[in-house]
């Protein structure tokens, strides 16, 4: 196989099935050899089954491309560590690895349990920094042995968390905090020539179908292009985990369909200053006022309404 990935070494975490599944296959189409990460689990992250991963790994050898199954956990620190030496000691490296592993447990937050909020939590963003921090100590090492990286970490947020959704409060600041963790992150690890990116990617998943876009994609003629498919996300993804994104770095992408766009974060707006303390009875002439002059929050199309 050729392409923009030629002989890259790339783990993609949760890559049994969705979104996941397209980023393990068009990594493997470009050239790439993949760890093809998943547990197996159902939606809300209950389960496993070795299954899927070794059906996506089977789909890539009948390409002719290298890849093997990992069931590890990436919520679990061990578990990461363990997924990313597997990558090294199969393939000799690691040059991307790609944080889409991911779980829902929607409820309005007025009935949320601790449960719910903590497994989303952990799978989330435990299961984003357990294997950055697993593979930046293998590009570090090499940085300090004075080898060069060409390396790429690709995460996953989402339009729930940078621009909010009813009944996600724990999934959307999960994602909230990958992006910011990507932003962080690609300050840090610059200097051992790592770039950080993230998506928001919009597509029709088992995660997605029973929020509105099932019936969206049931109304599209199947001769029609599918701006809800799952494989169109994964193009931003390859080649932001490609060496051709050399000067891409803590940027967030949104992505549905063929439309991309870049995400731009919080940024100060209308503002006052006092050459002193505010008493807090001023500020009632004061914050509306701000307020009013202030740009609405974006809605989950990332427009402002």
């Amino acid at each position: 196989m050729t392409g923009i990935c030629e002989g890259r070494v790339v783990v993609v975490t949760g890559a049994g099935r969705g979104i996941g599944r397209e980023h393990a296959l068009e990594f493997a189409r470009q050239g790439a050899k993949v760890v093809v990460n998943d547990l197996g689990s159902n939606t809300d992250g209950t389960g496993s089954s070795a299954g899927p991963a070794g059906e996506v790994v089977d789909e890539i050898r009948a390409m002719g491309a290298e890849a093997i199954a990992n069931g590890d956990d990436v919520s679990d620190f061990d578990g990461a560590s363990r997924m990313i030496r597997s990558a090294i000691d199969t393939f000799g490296r690691i040059d991307t690895l790609v944080n889409n592993a991911g779980i829902l447990r929607d409820r309005m937050l007025v009935n949320m349990t601790p449960d719910e909020w903590d497994a989303v939590i952990r799978v989330h963003l435990r299961g984003t920094f357990a294997p950055t921090r697993a593979a930046l100590d293998f590009w570090r090492e090499r940085s300090k042995a004075g080898e060069d990286n060409d390396a790429r970490i690709v995460n996953t947020t989402s339009p729930s968390g940078i621009y909010g959704n009813v009944g996600q409060t724990n999934y959307g600041a999960a994602k909230a905090g990958i992006a910011a963790f990507t932003i962080i992150a690609a300050m840090e690890v610059a200097r051992y020539g790592v770039t950080v990116n993230a998506i928001a990617p919009a597509a029709l998943t088992r995660m997605t179908e029973n929020l509105g876009m099932g019936q969206r994609a049931a109304d599209i003629p199947a001769d029609q292009f599918n701006p809800l498919s799952a494989d169109n996300i994964s193009p931003i993804v390859v080649w932001l985990g490609s060496s051709e994104s050399a000067g891409i770095t803590g940027r967030v992408f949104n992505v549905m369909g063929g439309h991309l766009s870049v995400a731009e974060g919080w940024v100060e707006g209308p503002a006052v200053d006092k050459d002193g303390r505010w008493d807090p009875a001023e500020l009632t002439g004061i914050v509306p006022d701000l307020v009013a002059r202030a740009a609405p929050n974006a809605a989950m199309s990332g427009r402002r309404p």
